[in-house]
């Protein structure tokens, strides 16, 4: 779960855009583990991949992406509230 939340997070903090290269470097992850994540995030639509003008590609978060970090962060902060 920590680690989608920082997969997410990462798009989030650079503007809701960010090409995979950028991703994969930020996130620390090998590249088979993150492909493995980012396929998830794909198949749960947490992420989609879109297609500039120039015909470059960018993730960003979905409705549904921008709501796993919401309720990941209201669960770390129930978590640190009752030091669990």
């Amino acid at each position: 779960m920590e680690v989608i939340f920082d997969i997410l997070k990462i798009i989030m903090d650079n503007h809701n855009s960010i090409r995979t290269t950028p991703l994969l470097r930020y996130s620390n992850l090998s590249s088979s583990s993150f492909n493995d994540y980012f396929t998830k995030l794909i198949e749960k639509r947490f992420v989609k991949v879109i297609s500039s003008s120039d015909g470059k590609k960018y993730v960003t978060l979905t409705d549904k992406g921008f709501t796993y970090i919401e309720k990941y962060e209201a669960f770390r902060g129930f978590i640190g509230e009752f030091e669990l």
